[in-house]
């Protein structure tokens, strides 16, 4: 048979040649979205990586992205991973400090911005040696005598584009960089490969996962700047499907708007983007008639937010689970039957569990135990580090609790990191923001422990209420009697008015333990 390279330019070349005419959208706050056709995007994409081998980059170089969902973005993308060149996206929500400390372990030669965020390109360039030059995106324009030479997207192709034949390398070349959310630990560098990530899109586009078709308009409110997008920038152009892009309005109103104005049939983010969705439609009024299915993953849905959206949209919610070290899919439940857990597995992902001494457990249905996973798309070690991220059979620790039903439906029961040591006992968060959560008053609940001199750490609750709503302390409590032992019970409830996150939607344990941690 053919040696066919698995390279993930192959994606936008099938796309450009067989579903030409579909299409990608970018947001405006006005209403007037950018619309390009594949070939077209294709076609740009391809001077782009021309341009920038002429700027003396080469395969194997790792250029940095600092920005949001846009059609410049998604150029990016496929211009810099079609020539062998890994693309490095980078939260734009996080701090000066921890980026320039990406980018100096990258070791990326090139920063392409996106709207808005020139100002902290530039502070990195100042922090970040390797950094040689600046690409500016969405029309931002380059400052006069930048230390770093800065240059507009467009100046670039009209200057120095040229059509490059992409995908002339091994598909195990890297592909992209994506760093852990950082939301429990430090985060860790993730270097994606070609077969990888095409391998991951297969998965995803499976009948009984995305089920993304032709015919679909899919929302990508996934940052792209976090674990591939979920992989939608290749899924849609796999198929053809229109793919809507937000740009960096993500809020309830331009939401509603942009599924209005493009039939969008599949929208794909994490719970508080959905929770904004529906608020805003709750408000306002107003129908989204074309939206058939919203996924969610990056964090638990609660329950009752997963009623409200099927109730009040008419939508199939399909819950998922993944982590950034998986690229990122690992589960997701059907279609047809839409939340049960966090889903199945495709082929291509293999679960186990285990018990705390890293022994597989003996019963894998109907237990709770250590989740771990091996396949074509995870990790085998992070960026920099020589050691593997896996035991000695090859399997990843993923750090949750789960349990796998006999259809095989995993559901999580947290992440061991989580787990709060009192008195010598075990206490599992969340089992207690699950029933919390399951309260009408509540949009976000989060446990996590405090210091104790007696016990060693007792359970603090965080909530933030619904809107218009207050949660009072002996309601949270009647919820939880009875269903959890009563020395689980919180020694602190802390209703607050916006629960903290992080840039991908998690809810930010971290930040809530220094608030709330401390003895």
């Amino acid at each position: 048979m053919q040696t066919y390279g698995l390279t993930v330019d192959r994606f936008l070349d099938h796309a450009a040649k067989w579903h030409g005419g579909a299409s990608v959208v970018t947001a405006s706050s006005d209403g007037d979205d950018a619309v390009i056709s594949y070939a077209d995007l294709r076609e740009r994409a391809s001077r782009l990586s021309g341009a920038l081998l002429d700027l003396g980059l080469r395969p194997g170089d790792r250029i940095a992205t600092l920005a949001w969902n846009t059609q410049h973005h998604v150029e990016v993308w496929y211009a810099v991973m079609g020539v062998g060149m890994v693309c490095h996206t980078l939260n734009p929500r996080l701090t000066v400090e921890h980026l320039a400390a990406m980018i100096d372990q990258a070791q990326d030669r090139v920063l392409i911005v996106g709207q808005g965020l020139t100002d902290l390109a530039r502070a990195l360039c100042n922090a970040c040696a390797c950094v040689e030059r600046v690409i500016l995106l969405d029309g931002e324009q380059p400052a006069v005598g930048s230390a770093t030479p800065e240059q507009g997207l467009e100046t670039l192709l009209e200057e120095g584009g040229r059509p490059e034949i992409w995908g002339r390398f091994d598909e195990a070349t890297p592909a992209g960089l994506c760093f852990t959310s950082g939301t429990t630990g430090a985060p860790k560098g993730v270097l994606y490969s070609h077969r990888s990530n095409y391998l991951n899109t297969l998965r995803c586009l499976g009948a009984d996962a995305l089920a993304l078709t032709q015919s679909d308009a899919v929302l990508v409110a996934v940052p792209m700047f976090h674990a591939n997008a979920w992989g939608l920038p290749f899924a849609a152009a796999a198929v053809g499907a229109t793919m809507v892009l937000p740009g960096r309005v993500t809020d309830g109103a331009a939401l509603a708007g942009l599924i209005r104005r493009h039939g969008v049939t599949l929208a794909m983010g994490v719970p508080t983007v959905w929770l904004g969705l529906v608020d805003h439609l709750d408000r306002t009024g107003g129908e989204t008639p074309s939206l058939k299915r919203i996924v969610v993953g990056g964090s638990g849905i609660p329950d009752a937010l997963r009623e409200r959206l099927e109730n009040r949209l008419g939508v199939r919610v399909q819950t998922s689970w993944g982590m950034t070290e998986l690229s990122p899919m690992g589960t997701l439940s059907p279609p047809a039957t839409g939340a049960e857990g966090s889903g199945r597995t495709a082929m291509g992902l293999d679960m186990q569990l285990f018990d705390a001494d890293g022994v597989a457990l003996p019963q894998q249905r109907n237990v709770v135990g250590r989740l771990k996973v091996r396949g074509h798309s995870v990790v085998e070690r992070y960026y920099g580090h020589a050691e593997t991220a896996l035991d000695a059979e090859g399997w990843f620790d993923t750090g949750d609790l789960a349990q796998i039903d006999d259809a095989g439906n995993l559901t999580l029961s947290g992440r061991s990191k989580d787990l709060i040591k009192s008195g010598g006992e075990w206490i599992n968060p969340a089992e207690m923001e699950d029933i919390v959560g399951a309260l009408p008053s509540v949009d976000l609940v989060a446990v996590i422990g405090r210091a104790d001199p007696k016990w060693g750490e007792r359970p603090v609750m965080v909530i933030a209420p619904r809107q218009g709503e207050t949660v009072e302390d002996a309601a949270v409590v009647a919820a939880l009697k009875g269903r959890v032992a009563d020395w689980w019970l919180p020694d602190q409830i802390v209703n607050v008015p916006q629960m903290p996150l992080a840039a991908t939607g998690k809810i930010n344990k971290m930040e809530l333990r220094a608030l709330y941690g401390a003895a």
